[in-house]
């Protein structure tokens, strides 16, 4: 048996595992997410000739096997929100951007910088790319199917959707803020760089990213419903492969703008998801991107297992390990519910909101984009072992928690509706 045909015979199983164990699973404290991880970790524990996943190494493809589940994830998210883009509608949303993500980069860049002594730079990328949540990790935690009617999202499952679908693209700037730390300390310790990133990769590249992602959204929506042709009115064949044409379209179009193409793709799935809301084809369109997207995923996590089988964690320190959980247990907790005082989300259910912000794939992309760009103080190894090991923690943690929890969270829901 070559290597090549074991990899093939892998990539079928797991494709199959992939259709099967998301109905084994449902309703039990158990995720996909953690079985292909799982997987991972024992097919690379035997003898066979196996092809070695190094990240470090393998950076660049590494970025660009993430960079896609990212894109796709986040189109998925986008259309499964039925709820009309709003200040009031969307407020858990906006306070969860404004409020607790910045005070949990904050917080993790303390912590890092203080428990690690890793030097500034380097504690604010550990804290930017842990900054995207990743609801696709725990199914339970995110919204499902799209349906015509705007209040059919209860309000957990909305808030970790849609946080998602904005945070991924919005560690661009942190990021690059980490990149530009670096290098002014690498020269003298000159803040001359902050004026530059502030207009640049904050105010320019986001308000690129939105606008672009409106426009293309807006076009895609109107050739997908309204022409007078039939033929060329995409929604009367449903195809399902056109949202994959829609995901690279506004991701491509946007980054040769010079904008976040992360984004992009989310905006333009709800531009898409408002241009026609009780039409079935937007059913078709997230259908094909979940399988999609579920396909990513298995490949994702079960590298991420392989590479933690080949010795991925070699590196990690316990104070690497306390700061991955201290994020989790601790620190996105309480900004959470800081940030979620007054707002929509009471009692338990803000305590969930608060808690579910789960590290995936969107890290592992911008820890390898990041490195692609600047060298950072602190060996790469290192600083894969604390990333990995923080959505290794994040998958186990939240992934069989997330079903019984907020199963019980349903239950007292309807309970007090009478449902």
């Amino acid at each position: 048996m070559t290597m090549a045909d074991a990899v093939f015979a892998f990539l079928g199983v797991g494709a199959l595992l992939a259709a099967v164990l998301p109905r084994l699973v449902a309703g039990r404290p158990l995720s996909l997410p953690l079985v292909f991880l799982v997987s991972g970790f024992g097919v690379y524990l035997l003898p066979l000739p196996l092809p070695v996943i190094d990240p470090v190494e393998d950076r660049l493809l590494t970025e660009h096997i993430t960079e896609v589940g990212v894109i796709i994830a986040l189109m998925g998210a986008g259309l499964a929100l039925n709820r009309p883009v709003g200040l009031h509608r969307w407020s858990t949303t906006w306070r969860l951007l404004g409020v607790t993500m910045p005070l949990t980069v904050i917080g993790t860049a303390l912590l890092a910088w203080w428990l690690l002594d890793w030097p500034p730079a380097v504690a604010l990328l550990l804290a930017a790319v842990l900054a995207p949540t990743d609801p696709v990790l725990a199914s339970e935690v995110r919204v499902g199917e799209p349906t015509d009617d705007e209040h059919d999202e209860d309000e957990v499952r909305f808030a970790l959707t849609s946080e998602a679908g904005l945070n991924d693209g919005l560690a661009f700037p942190l990021t690059y803020a980490a990149v530009a730390f670096a290098a002014a300390a690498g020269s003298g310790w000159s803040a001359d760089w902050v004026g530059a990133w502030a207009v640049k990769d904050v105010a320019i590249k986001c308000a690129v990213g939105v606008l672009s992602g409106l426009l293309t959204g807006r076009l895609l929506g109107w050739l997908f419903f309204r022409p007078r042709n039939p033929e060329l009115r995409l929604s009367e064949h449903r195809e399902g492969f056109v949202a994959l044409g829609a995901t690279f379209l506004s991701y491509g179009v946007t980054e040769l703008a010079g904008g976040y193409g992360f984004l992009a793709v989310f905006t333009a799935a709800c531009a898409i998801r408002s241009a026609e809301r009780a039409h079935g084809f937007h059913n078709v369109l997230h259908d094909f991107v979940e399988q999609i997207e579920r396909l990513v995923t298995a490949l994702v996590l079960f590298l991420l297992g392989a590479f933690i089988a080949l010795g991925g964690l070699a590196a990690l320190t316990w104070q690497g390990a306390l700061t991955a959980l201290a994020l989790l247990l601790v620190i996105r907790p309480l900004t959470g519910w800081v940030g979620l005082l007054g707002g929509r989300p009471r009692g338990r259910e803000r305590w969930v909101v608060a808690s579910y912000g789960i590290r995936g794939i969107g890290s592992l992309y911008y820890l390898a984009y990041a490195l692609g760009e600047h060298d950072f103080p602190v060996p790469q190894r290192e600083l894969w072992a604390v990333v990995t090991f923080t959505v290794l923690a994040s998958v186990v943690l939240h992934g069989l928690s997330a079903g019984p929890v907020v199963a019980r969270l349903d239950r007292m829901r309807h309970r007090r509706t009478g449902a």
